[in-house]
C-alpha cells in the first residue's frame, strides 16, 4: 500500500509542480527575454510536453484515487479528491486537445504588424480561456492536496 501511496503522491506532486513552474517561472521568463516572436515560438514547443506531463501525472492521480476510495477510508475525503482531480483531468484534456490547436493555429496572428482584428480578438479570447482553465486545474489539484491530507490524517 505505501508503494502506491508513494507513486499517487508523486503523479500528484508532478502535476501540481509542473503547473507551478510553467505558470509562474517559465512562462513569464520566457516573455521577459526573449522578442515575443521568439518567445511564442519557445512556449508553443514546450505546451505539448506541459500538457502530456498532465494527461500522464494525472491519469495515474485519478486512478490511484478511484483506488484508495474503494479500499481505503475515510470515502468522502478520497472521493472528494477524486472528483477533484477527474475534473481536473477533463479539462486538461480539454485544454491540451481543443484550446491548444485552435490557439496554435492562428498564434503567429500576435506576431503581425497589422493583425487582423477578428482573428487577434479569437486569439485573446482562447488565450484567456487557457489562463482559466490551466488555473482551476491548479486549485483542484490544490484542493486534492487538501483532501489528500484528510484522508491521511488519523482522524480522517
Amino acid at each position: 500500500m505505501i508503494l502506491i501511496l508513494s507513486i499517487y503522491l508523486a503523479a500528484l506532486g508532478c502535476w501540481l509542480g509542473g503547473i507551478v513552474f510553467f505558470s509562474f517561472f517559465t512562462a513569464p521568463a520566457v516573455f521577459t527575454h526573449l522578442p515575443r516572436a521568439e518567445a511564442g515560438q519557445l512556449i508553443s514547443a514546450i505546451f505539448p510536453r506541459y500538457y502530456m506531463l498532465g494527461y500522464v501525472a494525472g491519469t495515474v492521480s485519478v486512478i490511484l484515487a478511484v483506488y484508495f476510495t474503494a479500499v481505503r477510508g475515510p470515502r468522502m475525503w478520497w472521493g472528494a479528491t477524486t472528483l477533484a482531480l477527474a475534473i481536473a483531468l477533463g479539462i486538461t484534456f480539454y485544454a491540451g486537445m481543443v484550446i491548444l490547436p485552435r490557439a496554435d493555429a492562428i498564434r503567429t496572428v500576435t506576431e503581425e504588424p497589422n493583425p487582423d482584428a477578428a482573428r487577434k480578438a479569437e486569439f485573446d479570447r482562447l488565450h484567456r480561456m487557457s489562463v482559466i482553465l490551466n488555473g482551476t486545474v491548479l486549485l483542484l489539484n490544490f484542493a486534492a492536496i487538501v483532501g489528500t491530507s484528510g484522508a491521511l490524517t488519523a482522524r480522517g
